[in-house]
């Protein structure tokens, strides 16, 4: 007997659905339809078929409803049970088809908060934007502006979400980024090098967000002669990120004169393999450098593989690492990136040599090919010794100086003739290219100016997509997000 009353429920509640296809059917092949041109009749179909889809979804929606099983309580967390029943209570959401309605039987107690059972069985989300649209949203905003998303949103489906909801649901979708990743993970099988780098980028922040000294620095100059700044005055607008890499390289022996020679003679790369890539504006240096040795520890935790450290030379994240390495007793050979060498000779160079001459090309190649060579130390004297002899004033010869002192500050992590016989990298273009995919590509764009929360939130989903990681983030996210906003409301069962 139950069985004829299932088809009639079911039947009423996909009613306007099937009535929406049918008159889109009769639309498509009505006399007025066939004067349209193919892109008009496509814009059509686009148009009535979210509309088919929402009355579908709001049809299951109906049916979940009437299905619901009455029970005499609800237990709660909390202990209470929610002993008073009402039913059809309703909840609006919003979803890439437009807006439903979510009818459910709702259980309450005096003093506690009501629960929803239906809700929890749906992973509904404690507001009124369905997940999926939430998924549209972060893929809209990786790449675009916040005001673009919701442009993009309105015009591609039948959802709406104002600016402000999409930044705080970009913060919300990115809040267990953390957590993701410090899930327990299978060690790589393998003896590759296992590669680390660490490396900075500014972004431009709201002054409120600052950290304390960059802040004080604002205010102070804007004190001074307001927004306007002096010639070489740094606009002290930037927060600096901390941008990090892991990942698994073969080794590959090359020479020095292999590395500075013609592009023919150079060995093909060997490309970086099970790569994560991230970066932190909220964390300071040595919390990312921190998660970075934990990432590294997952996947050799008997640190059986060469581990290799490729720095910039900033002294913070130096000391941060070099910490972090006896905390975690780790053995790591540390090299100084070549590309940051090459910058100092470059800047040198132009104490002795025309900007862009062949004279010029041609000192900074012999003098990289002397470093290369591990003879580092003999180049810094090499270059004072010059500027000497040329009789550079203080001023003229400051960048020789920088260079010099560079070389001989750095030396030990200069021994680029032992790391290229051992087949180690000597430049990361691993972590410039990160620096340039989560940060500059999206956030250095002219006149952004960013709240920490939704510049962390932007860099995070970012780092997932670069990482290869973000299908599987997203359904460690919605447990994360079931457990929150249902399952911890709720008594557990014995």
């Amino acid at each position: 007997m139950k069985q004829p009353r299932n088809i009639e429920m079911v039947e009423e509640a996909f009613r306007l659905a099937r009535i929406q296809l049918e008159t889109t059917i009769e639309q498509l092949h009505s006399d007025t339809t066939a004067q349209m041109q193919h892109d008009q009749v496509e814009a059509l179909i686009k148009q009535q078929g979210t509309e088919v889809m929402r009355l579908l979804l709001q049809g299951h929606l109906d049916v979940r409803c009437k299905r619901e099983q009455r029970m005499e309580s609800v237990l709660g967390a909390d202990g209470v049970a929610r002993t008073q029943r009402r039913k059809n209570c309703e909840r609006s959401l919003m979803t890439e088809f437009g807006q439903v309605v979510v009818r459910r039987k709702g259980y309450s107690a005096k003093g506690v908060k009501s629960l929803f059972p239906l809700d929890a069985e749906l992973n509904l989300p404690e507001d009124k934007y369905s997940s999926e649209l939430c998924r549209l949203v972060a893929q809209e905003v990786i790449d675009s502006s916040f005001d673009e998303g919701v442009a993009s949103i309105r015009r591609t489906t039948g959802g709406k979400i104002p600016k402000r909801q999409i930044i705080e649901q970009t913060v919300k979708m990115s809040q267990d980024f953390d957590a993701f990743y410090g899930l327990p993970g299978e060690p790589e099988k393998t003896s590759e090098l296992l590669v680390i780098t660490v490396d900075g980028k500014g972004i431009v922040m709201r002054e409120e967000d600052l950290r304390p000294v960059t802040r004080k620095a604002a205010e102070k100059q804007k004190d001074s002669h307001g927004a306007r700044l002096a010639p070489g005055e740094k606009s002290n607008r930037k927060r600096m990120a901390t941008v990090a890499a892991v990942y698994s390289l073969q080794a590959q022996k090359r020479t020095p004169e292999q590395i500075m020679g013609p592009k023919a003679d150079k060995p093909a790369p060997v490309r970086a393999k099970n790569k994560r890539v991230w970066a932190s504006i909220e964390h300071d240096s040595r919390r990312v450098i921190k998660a970075v040795f934990e990432e590294a520890l997952k996947r050799d935790p008997t640190q059986s593989r060469h581990w290799v450290v490729v720095v910039d030379g900033g002294e913070q994240q130096l000391l941060h690492i070099l910490d972090m390495a006896e905390i975690y007793q780790a053995k790591i050979t540390l090299v100084l990136d070549l590309i940051h060498v090459l910058e100092y000779l470059w800047k040198a160079v132009h104490c002795f040599h025309p900007a862009a001459s062949n004279e010029a090309e041609e000192w900074v190649k012999a003098k990289a090919l002397q470093v290369l060579q591990g003879a580092a130390e003999s180049v810094a004297v090499d270059l004072r010794r010059e500027a000497t002899r040329k009789q550079l004033s203080q001023k003229r010869r400051r960048s020789v100086d920088k260079c010099a002192d560079y070389l001989d500050k750095y030396s030990p992590m200069l021994e680029y003739d032992s790391y290229l016989s051992d087949g180690l990298p000597i430049a990361s273009g691993v972590i410039e290219g990160a620096c340039r995919h989560l940060i500059k590509d999206r956030l250095d764009r002219t006149g952004a100016r960013w709240r920490i929360k939704s510049a962390e939130a932007i860099i995070r989903i970012r780092a997932l997509r670069s990482s290869g990681d973000l299908d599987a983030y997203w359904g460690f996210h919605r447990e994360q997000e079931l457990q929150r906003n249902h399952s911890s409301r709720y008594a557990v069962a014995s």
